[in-house]
């Protein structure tokens, strides 16, 4: 079988959508805030059918963020959310919670799911009690290094899939934290949900250069990373490693900066494949990014090149 990894992107609308699959993209990973967390952009029902349409009329592939913290609230409307999901022709659910598998496959036999709960996915052993449960794909903690990612890859029958590009969250709250500290200041503005380009962010004393964007939407509050991740220059050892799927992360971002990511790992990815001997890596794709880089955020390896401790 050929080996054809797929780069992954995020989108915040049906424009988004459309620019990116037209820059390169093979995926994406698109929810409703009350079931998915962490998502650029709201998408309804009808978007979703949208989506679907819009992405297989392509090849490209449409998965819905179920990965929310699930509450007894929630727990008698996930059924026919799942459900739609399948009807609406949706390739696979990303979910965490056994509750959304358990979900799926009672209302959405044989749809693919991915497991990914972004901080507990460590090791290849949990990689295999998922995929006896039904699991089609492992989406590994960031906090992952190079030599844990291709050991798991190279132990693991499931789909691996990695974060190379973009913020990371480093906390989340299920509590409304920024609502209540306007509240206890007696300001009645309310933070509109997920309302990601209001600007808020939190610095450390020590560290005043080093900003932490935060926002939140209807599962809490979420601390983003002061950095963006970019393997760029480095993809073609994740791609002899055999990952399966490259996240670009483009929460927060600009569609012009999404557009341009994508559009230079989509080279990068192509120009491998190709000719994965004659590889060379070339500064004008990284050169391309830098451009529309927020100069405030430094772009790094994260933890692909650290000896983690946990």
């Amino acid at each position: 079988m050929t080996y054809r990894p797929e780069l992954l992107a995020t989108a915040s609308s049906l424009e988004e959508l459309s620019r990116l699959l037209a820059a390169g993209a093979d995926a994406f990973v698109i929810g409703e805030s009350r079931y998915g967390t962490r998502l650029a952009g709201e998408f309804t029902r009808e978007m979703m059918k949208e989506a679907v349409s819009l992405a297989h009329a392509e090849g490209a592939r449409i998965y819905a963020a179920v990965n929310n913290i699930i509450d007894n609230a929630l727990l008698p409307d996930l059924p026919d959310y799942v459900a739609f999901l399948h009807e609406a022709g949706v390739d696979a659910i990303v979910f965490g919670d056994p509750a959304v598998l358990m979900a799926a496959k009672a209302h959405a036999p044989g749809m693919a799911l991915h497991w990914n709960t972004e901080m507990t996915s460590t090791n290849y052993a949990t990689a295999e009690y998922w995929a006896r449960r039904g699991a089609t794909r492992y989406v590994l903690a960031r906090e992952l290094n190079m030599e844990q990612i291709e050991d798991t890859k190279a132990k693991s029958k499931l789909e691996i899939q990695v974060q190379v590009h973009g913020m990371t969250n480093i906390y989340h709250s299920k509590r409304s934290l920024v609502q209540s500290y306007l509240e206890h200041k007696e300001d009645p503005e309310r933070i509109p949900d997920a309302e990601l380009e209001r600007g808020l962010y939190m610095m450390e004393a020590d560290r005043p250069d080093e900003r932490y964007p935060i926002y939140e939407d209807e599962s809490g509050t979420h601390v983003m990373s002061s950095s963006d991740i970019c393997m760029l220059e480095n993809m073609q050892e994740l791609l002899a490693a055999g990952v399966d799927s490259f996240k670009i992360e483009g929460i927060m971002k600009p569609i012009e900066y999404n557009e341009r990511v994508i559009s230079a790992y989509r080279k990068a990815i192509d120009a491998y494949l190709a000719d994965p001997a004659g590889y060379r890596f070339q500064e004008e794709w990284l050169d391309s990014i830098k451009e529309l880089q927020d100069p405030k955020r430094e772009l790094s390896y994260g933890f692909f090149y650290k000896e983690q401790v946990y």
